[in-house]
Protein backbone atom coordinates (compact mmCIF):
# COMPACT_ATOMS: atom_id res chain seq x y z
CA UNK A 1 0.00 0.00 0.00
CA UNK A 2 1.27 3.46 -0.88
CA UNK A 3 -0.19 4.78 2.35
CA UNK A 4 -2.45 3.92 5.37
CA UNK A 5 -5.54 4.82 6.02
CA UNK A 6 -6.74 5.19 9.41
CA UNK A 7 -10.38 5.46 11.04
CA UNK A 8 -12.32 4.89 14.37
CA UNK A 9 -14.81 3.11 15.33
CA UNK A 10 -17.78 5.80 15.21
CA UNK A 11 -17.03 5.39 10.91
CA UNK A 12 -19.55 2.07 11.21
CA UNK A 13 -17.50 -0.10 8.56
CA UNK A 14 -18.37 -3.51 8.62
CA UNK A 15 -15.02 -6.11 9.32
CA UNK A 16 -15.15 -7.33 5.33
CA UNK A 17 -14.36 -3.52 4.09
CA UNK A 18 -12.08 -3.00 7.09
CA UNK A 19 -10.22 -5.73 5.91
CA UNK A 20 -10.36 -5.47 2.21
CA UNK A 21 -8.92 -2.01 2.10
CA UNK A 22 -6.28 -2.93 4.99
CA UNK A 23 -7.76 0.18 7.20
CA UNK A 24 -6.70 0.72 10.88
CA UNK A 25 -9.27 1.38 12.87
CA UNK A 26 -9.04 3.50 16.81
CA UNK A 27 -12.17 1.66 18.97
CA UNK A 28 -13.90 4.13 21.04
CA UNK A 29 -14.74 3.62 24.61
CA UNK A 30 -18.02 2.84 26.57
CA UNK A 31 -18.70 2.03 29.83
CA UNK A 32 -21.90 -0.27 30.99
CA UNK A 33 -21.98 -1.04 35.21
CA UNK A 34 -18.63 0.35 35.38
CA UNK A 35 -17.08 -2.00 32.74
CA UNK A 36 -15.48 -0.32 29.97
CA UNK A 37 -15.69 -2.10 27.06
CA UNK A 38 -14.05 -1.25 23.12
CA UNK A 39 -16.19 -0.07 20.63
CA UNK A 40 -14.49 -2.28 17.86
CA UNK A 41 -12.22 -4.99 18.29
CA UNK A 42 -10.16 -6.74 15.06
CA UNK A 43 -11.81 -10.25 14.58
CA UNK A 44 -14.10 -10.11 17.24
CA UNK A 45 -17.85 -9.88 17.14
CA UNK A 46 -19.73 -7.83 19.56
CA UNK A 47 -23.68 -8.46 19.89
CA UNK A 48 -25.08 -5.73 19.07
CA UNK A 49 -28.23 -7.11 19.90
CA UNK A 50 -27.95 -7.08 23.38
CA UNK A 51 -26.47 -4.04 23.65
CA UNK A 52 -29.27 -2.61 22.35
CA UNK A 53 -31.57 -4.66 24.51
CA UNK A 54 -29.24 -3.42 27.89
CA UNK A 55 -30.36 0.56 26.54
CA UNK A 56 -34.31 -0.66 26.61
CA UNK A 57 -33.91 -2.27 30.12
CA UNK A 58 -32.47 1.05 31.19
CA UNK A 59 -28.81 0.38 31.57
CA UNK A 60 -26.81 3.66 31.77
CA UNK A 61 -24.18 3.60 28.90
CA UNK A 62 -21.28 6.27 28.69
CA UNK A 63 -18.64 6.36 26.24
CA UNK A 64 -15.05 7.94 25.87
CA UNK A 65 -12.45 9.05 23.89
CA UNK A 66 -9.82 6.52 22.18
CA UNK A 67 -7.47 4.72 24.18
CA UNK A 68 -4.64 7.39 23.68
CA UNK A 69 -1.73 4.23 24.56
CA UNK A 70 -3.46 1.85 22.00
CA UNK A 71 -4.10 4.50 19.25
CA UNK A 72 -0.04 5.81 19.35
CA UNK A 73 1.13 1.86 18.97
CA UNK A 74 -1.03 1.32 16.09
CA UNK A 75 -0.41 4.53 14.12
CA UNK A 76 3.08 4.15 15.05
CA UNK A 77 3.68 0.63 14.06
CA UNK A 78 2.19 1.78 10.37
CA UNK A 79 5.06 4.46 10.33
CA UNK A 80 7.81 1.89 11.79
CA UNK A 81 6.58 0.06 8.62
CA UNK A 82 7.65 2.87 6.69
CA UNK A 83 3.90 3.86 5.85
CA UNK A 84 2.52 7.29 5.59
CA UNK A 85 -0.30 8.27 7.07
CA UNK A 86 -3.63 9.36 6.44
CA UNK A 87 -6.21 9.81 9.36
CA UNK A 88 -10.03 10.47 9.09
CA UNK A 89 -11.60 11.09 11.63
CA UNK A 90 -15.05 11.22 13.84
CA UNK A 91 -16.75 14.75 13.31
CA UNK A 92 -15.47 17.14 16.06
CA UNK A 93 -18.79 18.67 16.37
CA UNK A 94 -20.00 15.70 18.40
CA UNK A 95 -16.67 14.19 19.96
CA UNK A 96 -13.45 15.54 20.90
CA UNK A 97 -11.94 12.17 19.24
CA UNK A 98 -10.73 14.58 16.17
CA UNK A 99 -8.66 16.78 18.12
CA UNK A 100 -7.22 13.89 20.87
CA UNK A 101 -5.74 12.21 17.74
CA UNK A 102 -4.76 14.82 15.94
CA UNK A 103 -2.59 16.17 18.69
CA UNK A 104 -1.10 12.61 18.87
CA UNK A 105 -0.12 12.38 14.78
CA UNK A 106 1.41 16.06 15.57
CA UNK A 107 3.85 14.31 18.58
CA UNK A 108 4.25 11.42 15.81
CA UNK A 109 4.98 13.42 12.36
CA UNK A 110 7.86 15.20 14.63
CA UNK A 111 9.21 11.75 15.29
CA UNK A 112 9.28 10.51 12.22
CA UNK A 113 10.05 13.14 9.66
CA UNK A 114 10.29 11.32 6.56
CA UNK A 115 6.96 10.18 6.51
CA UNK A 116 3.90 12.15 5.37
CA UNK A 117 1.67 12.12 8.39
CA UNK A 118 -1.90 14.15 8.06
CA UNK A 119 -5.78 13.97 9.17
CA UNK A 120 -9.07 15.37 7.95
CA UNK A 121 -11.90 16.39 10.45
CA UNK A 122 -14.57 14.73 7.94
CA UNK A 123 -17.15 16.43 10.10
CA UNK A 124 -19.14 12.68 9.87
CA UNK A 125 -20.99 10.12 11.74
CA UNK A 126 -21.50 6.74 11.51
CA UNK A 127 -21.63 5.41 7.66
CA UNK A 128 -21.43 9.01 6.79
CA UNK A 129 -17.71 8.91 8.00
CA UNK A 130 -17.51 5.63 6.91
CA UNK A 131 -19.02 6.37 3.08
CA UNK A 132 -15.82 8.95 3.04
CA UNK A 133 -13.17 6.11 4.43
CA UNK A 134 -14.50 3.88 1.41
CA UNK A 135 -14.54 6.61 -1.01
CA UNK A 136 -10.74 7.16 0.31
CA UNK A 137 -9.38 3.37 -0.38
CA UNK A 138 -10.80 3.13 -3.32
CA UNK A 139 -8.86 6.13 -4.98
CA UNK A 140 -5.74 5.31 -2.55
CA UNK A 141 -5.98 1.13 -4.54
CA UNK A 142 -6.07 3.26 -7.79
CA UNK A 143 -3.22 4.85 -7.27
CA UNK A 144 -4.03 7.76 -6.02
CA UNK A 145 -1.24 9.45 -3.66
CA UNK A 146 -1.96 10.54 0.10
CA UNK A 147 -2.07 14.53 -0.87
CA UNK A 148 -4.95 14.15 -4.05
CA UNK A 149 -6.86 11.80 -1.43
CA UNK A 150 -6.56 14.40 1.25
CA UNK A 151 -7.51 16.76 -0.96
CA UNK A 152 -10.49 14.78 -2.49
CA UNK A 153 -12.03 14.21 1.14
CA UNK A 154 -11.61 17.63 2.44
CA UNK A 155 -12.98 18.91 -0.94
CA UNK A 156 -16.13 16.48 -1.01
CA UNK A 157 -16.99 15.99 3.20
CA UNK A 158 -19.63 18.74 2.93
CA UNK A 159 -21.20 17.17 0.12
CA UNK A 160 -21.88 13.59 2.45
CA UNK A 161 -25.28 14.06 3.63
CA UNK A 162 -26.33 12.35 6.77
CA UNK A 163 -30.09 12.21 7.39
CA UNK A 164 -31.13 10.50 10.52
CA UNK A 165 -34.36 9.48 12.63
CA UNK A 166 -35.07 8.03 16.14
CA UNK A 167 -37.62 5.96 17.60
CA UNK A 168 -37.42 6.62 21.21
CA UNK A 169 -37.35 10.88 21.56
CA UNK A 170 -35.86 9.83 25.49
CA UNK A 171 -32.27 8.68 24.27
CA UNK A 172 -31.87 12.30 22.83
CA UNK A 173 -32.69 14.12 25.98
CA UNK A 174 -30.52 11.96 27.92
CA UNK A 175 -27.75 12.97 25.61
CA UNK A 176 -28.26 16.37 25.58
CA UNK A 177 -29.86 16.76 22.02
CA UNK A 178 -33.52 18.09 23.08
CA UNK A 179 -35.22 19.29 25.86
CA UNK A 180 -37.05 17.23 28.28
CA UNK A 181 -40.42 18.73 27.39
CA UNK A 182 -39.99 18.46 23.52
CA UNK A 183 -38.96 14.81 24.23
CA UNK A 184 -41.99 13.78 26.20
CA UNK A 185 -44.12 15.81 23.99
CA UNK A 186 -43.17 14.16 21.01
CA UNK A 187 -43.35 10.38 22.53
CA UNK A 188 -46.92 11.29 23.72
CA UNK A 189 -47.63 12.69 20.00
CA UNK A 190 -45.92 10.04 18.65
CA UNK A 191 -43.74 12.42 16.75
CA UNK A 192 -40.65 11.45 14.95
CA UNK A 193 -37.83 13.61 14.70
CA UNK A 194 -35.91 14.10 10.93
CA UNK A 195 -31.80 14.94 11.94
CA UNK A 196 -28.77 15.51 9.47
CA UNK A 197 -25.05 16.13 10.43
CA UNK A 198 -24.92 20.30 9.43
CA UNK A 199 -21.73 21.61 8.02
CA UNK A 200 -20.21 22.13 11.55
CA UNK A 201 -20.14 18.57 12.30
CA UNK A 202 -23.54 18.73 14.61
CA UNK A 203 -26.17 16.41 14.53
CA UNK A 204 -29.23 18.84 14.39
CA UNK A 205 -33.06 17.95 14.07
CA UNK A 206 -34.73 19.77 10.74
CA UNK A 207 -38.58 18.73 10.74
CA UNK A 208 -40.66 16.77 12.60
CA UNK A 209 -43.42 14.21 11.24
CA UNK A 210 -45.60 12.06 13.24
CA UNK A 211 -45.41 8.46 12.98
CA UNK A 212 -42.54 5.98 12.34
CA UNK A 213 -43.11 4.95 8.89
CA UNK A 214 -43.09 8.56 7.50
CA UNK A 215 -40.35 9.26 9.49
CA UNK A 216 -38.31 6.60 7.27
CA UNK A 217 -39.76 7.75 4.06
CA UNK A 218 -38.82 11.45 4.79
CA UNK A 219 -35.34 10.14 4.70
CA UNK A 220 -35.68 9.01 0.95
CA UNK A 221 -37.71 12.07 0.26
CA UNK A 222 -34.65 14.41 1.14
CA UNK A 223 -32.39 11.88 -0.69
CA UNK A 224 -34.53 13.27 -3.78
CA UNK A 225 -33.94 16.58 -2.84
CA UNK A 226 -30.28 16.58 -3.19
CA UNK A 227 -28.48 13.57 -3.95
CA UNK A 228 -25.85 14.34 -6.94
CA UNK A 229 -26.58 12.55 -10.01
CA UNK A 230 -26.60 10.11 -11.37
CA UNK A 231 -27.96 8.90 -8.48
CA UNK A 232 -28.76 5.18 -9.40
CA UNK A 233 -24.76 5.02 -9.64
CA UNK A 234 -23.99 6.10 -6.14
CA UNK A 235 -22.86 4.06 -3.67
CA UNK A 236 -25.62 4.51 -0.70
CA UNK A 237 -25.41 3.62 2.97
CA UNK A 238 -27.35 2.97 5.52
CA UNK A 239 -27.39 2.40 9.36
CA UNK A 240 -29.66 0.88 12.51
CA UNK A 241 -29.51 0.62 16.09
CA UNK A 242 -30.85 -2.84 15.99
CA UNK A 243 -34.02 -2.31 13.54
CA UNK A 244 -32.99 -4.09 10.45
CA UNK A 245 -36.32 -5.04 8.91
CA UNK A 246 -36.77 -0.76 9.05
CA UNK A 247 -33.27 -0.55 7.29
CA UNK A 248 -34.14 -3.08 4.71
CA UNK A 249 -37.17 -1.12 4.05
CA UNK A 250 -35.53 2.23 3.66
CA UNK A 251 -33.11 0.39 1.22
CA UNK A 252 -35.91 -0.79 -0.80
CA UNK A 253 -37.51 2.61 -1.22
CA UNK A 254 -34.23 3.83 -2.15
CA UNK A 255 -34.17 0.95 -5.31
CA UNK A 256 -37.28 1.37 -6.11
CA UNK A 257 -37.15 5.50 -6.45
CA UNK A 258 -33.34 5.81 -7.98
CA UNK A 259 -32.73 2.29 -8.93
CA UNK A 260 -29.79 2.42 -7.17
CA UNK A 261 -27.92 -1.21 -6.33
CA UNK A 262 -25.11 -0.24 -4.45
CA UNK A 263 -26.43 -0.33 -0.99
CA UNK A 264 -24.71 -1.39 2.48
CA UNK A 265 -26.54 -1.60 5.50
CA UNK A 266 -24.60 -2.05 8.78
CA UNK A 267 -25.26 -1.23 12.72
CA UNK A 268 -24.82 2.11 15.05
CA UNK A 269 -22.09 1.30 17.12
CA UNK A 270 -22.34 1.51 20.77
CA UNK A 271 -20.38 4.56 21.22
CA UNK A 272 -23.04 6.69 18.66
CA UNK A 273 -25.74 4.15 19.80
CA UNK A 274 -25.88 5.14 22.91
CA UNK A 275 -26.65 8.40 22.58
CA UNK A 276 -29.43 7.79 19.62
CA UNK A 277 -30.68 5.28 21.20
CA UNK A 278 -32.16 1.62 19.74
CA UNK A 279 -34.44 2.00 16.64
CA UNK A 280 -31.99 4.76 15.19
CA UNK A 281 -31.66 5.05 11.17
CA UNK A 282 -29.33 6.67 8.96
CA UNK A 283 -29.27 7.55 5.68
CA UNK A 284 -26.06 8.63 3.43
CA UNK A 285 -25.14 9.31 0.44
CA UNK A 286 -23.48 12.38 -1.82
CA UNK A 287 -25.14 15.57 -2.12
CA UNK A 288 -25.28 19.03 -3.76
CA UNK A 289 -25.41 20.00 0.17
CA UNK A 290 -25.46 18.45 3.55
Amino acid sequence: MSFAIVTDSSSNLPEDIIDQYDLAVLPLTFMVDGEEYRSYLKGEKTDLSQFYTMMRDGKVITTSLPNLKESRETIEALLKEGRDVLYLGFSSGLSGTYQAIELLLTELGGLYPDRTVCAVDTLAASLGEGLLVYYAARMRDEGKSIQEVRNWVEEHKLHLAHWFTVDDLMFLFRGGRVSRTSAWAGTLLNIKPVMHVDDEGHLIPLEKVRGRKKSLKALVDHMEQTANAPVAEQTVFITHGDCLEDAEYVADLVRERFGVTDILINWVDPVIGAHSGPGTMALFFLASER
